[in-house]
């Protein structure tokens, strides 16, 4: 019993010495770090900060990490380096990257710092056409040129250009401040121009008429180019119209050149032949608007008495139309009216009356074979409905007999048109008429039955009275009115 006291004393007494001699180690090992004063370094390959040039590749150098004292200095045990945050080489700017390391429960980091810039100037390249040669026509035209920049990327756009004398200068920076600047020296720009050559005669005569065809001009410079197809046109030829023209023949470069040729244009009147003057008691019987569903029975009457007339037709109704043949084979006049009878629109322009009156002229020689020079305006020459276009009878009427065609008014009115509707008072009206004139030119319509019905007593009356019917022809008696527009 006193033995097992004595064992159990003395470990007691055994473990109070070992917690003695490692508090004792402790102790030791405290006082050896406080005099050490041990820390972490890192080592870095390279510098601290970096610059790299823009779209360059970046490969961290390389750091690492170890502890060192003042007793003991530096141990060769690496300690593990965990690297925080990146680079990016495709965009400006400053990278801080992060070296963190951890010893004796604590942390210890390094940094290093990337610079990120871009001094490499924008690229200009001058572009170039193969085979190209600047012309008189054109001058020089710039072939062209792109610019661009490794960190801005096209900057075609923001390039600065100035024309001198005989180089052009392309000047573009970047974003970064770097600038660069090309030269293109210019090729020679002096040309000779054009040579304008008339086709056909300088002085041309022509007789009115609906058009006129110019014979042209062409063009070529001093390398062989045709530059017909360049050609301004300016003329002030009137075809329908007799008078003195001009036409101009020019071409303006691209750079505000010109050169040009001149050519005189005389339009001349168709003759008519001389008035002339038939026996007195002659009775023109001429009737408007047709051919219509009357024309057929006055042509029937007309042959009956072998009395010749004249037709200024239409083609309002065209069922009808073939009576113009039949007509014109009876020995009848045939002059234009209208085709369409429209007076807003004929007398809108000349261009409207000349579309309608050849219009219904090809209608007239698809049906004769022949080209009528006979025609009437609708409302007679002095007629005021025309004023919608002021002067357009003027016109008109001196145009129509530039180029040989004859109008014919008339000097006396059935009254068929309006002023009535029977037919007894139509006949009196024409001979009443006939009584004050020496030569009779009536007009009637044979789109209206009961003026149609008018025509057998005046015919009758007439012969009975020693008048003669003739048919109009161009050298007939024109019964011009007063033009009143």
């Amino acid at each position: 019993m006193k033995e097992k006291k004595e064992r159990k004393k003395h470990r007691g007494r055994g473990w109070v010495f070992l917690l003695a001699v490692l508090a004792l180690l402790l102790l030791t090992a405290s006082v050896l770090t406080l005099l050490d004063a041990r820390y972490v370094r890192f080592y870095m390959t390279g510098d601290e900060e970096i610059t790299l040039e823009y779209g360059t590749e970046w490969k961290d150098p390389g750091v690492y990490a170890v502890t060192t004292g003042r007793l003991f200095g530096e141990l060769p045990e690496r300690l593990p380096v965990e690297t925080l945050g990146g680079v990016d080489t495709k965009k400006l700017g400053t990278y801080v990257l992060r070296y963190k390391t951890r010893w004796l429960f604590n942390d210890y980091e390094a940094e290093r710092r990337v610079v990120i810039v871009d001094t490499t100037p924008p690229v200009i390249e001058l572009k170039t056409i193969e085979g190209y040669t600047p012309t008189w026509m054109t001058g020089y035209a710039e072939e062209g040129y792109t610019a661009t920049d490794a960190c801005d990327g096209d900057l075609t756009g923001k390039v600065r250009r100035t024309s001198e004398a005989e180089r052009i200068i392309y000047t573009v920076s970047d974003s970064s401040g770097n600038s660069t600047t090309v030269v293109r020296e210019l090729p020679d720009l002096h040309y000779d121009p054009p040579v304008l050559t008339l086709l056909g005669d300088e002085h041309i005569t022509a007789e009115a008429g609906l058009s006129f065809e110019d014979p042209g001009c062409t063009a070529e410079d001093n390398l062989g180019n045709d530059l017909t197809g360049h050609i301004q046109v300016d003329s002030d030829v009137v075809p329908w119209l007799a008078g003195e023209y001009t036409i101009r023949y020019s071409i303006v470069s691209e750079e505000g050149m010109e050169v040009s040729a001149l050519r005189r244009v005389t339009v001349t009147a168709k003759e008519l032949p001389e008035e002339n003057t038939p026996p007195a008691k002659t009775i023109y019987l001429t009737f408007d608007d047709g051919p219509g569903p009357y024309t057929e029975e006055l042509l029937d009457l007309l042959k009956k008495y072998k009395v010749k007339a004249t037709f200024f037709v239409t083609d309002q109704q065209p069922d009808y139309i073939d009576l113009i043949g039949r007509a014109f084979r009876e020995g009848h006049s045939i002059g234009v009216h209208t085709k369409l009878h429209d007076y807003d629109y004929i007398y809108a322009s000349e261009e409207n009356y000349f579309s309608d009156f050849f219009a219904m002229e090809e209608i007239v020689y698809q049906q004769t074979g022949e080209h009528t020079k006979l025609f009437r305006f609708p409302g007679g020459s002095s007629n005021t409905v025309s004023r919608i276009n002021p002067g357009i009878m003027t016109r008109l009427t001196q145009a129509m007999n530039d180029m040989g065609y004859q109008y014919y008014d008339w000097n006396i009115v059935s009254g068929d048109a309006g002023g009535t509707n029977k037919t007894k008072e139509i006949v009196q009206t024409i001979k009443d008429g006939c009584a004050e004139h020496r030569v009779s030119m009536i007009l009637q319509h044979d789109i209206k039955d009961y003026s149609v019905a008018a025509v057998e007593p005046v015919i009758k009356w007439g012969l009975d009275n020693g008048y003669t019917f003739r048919a109009i022809e161009l050298d007939s008696p024109a019964m011009h009115h007063g033009i009143n527009n």
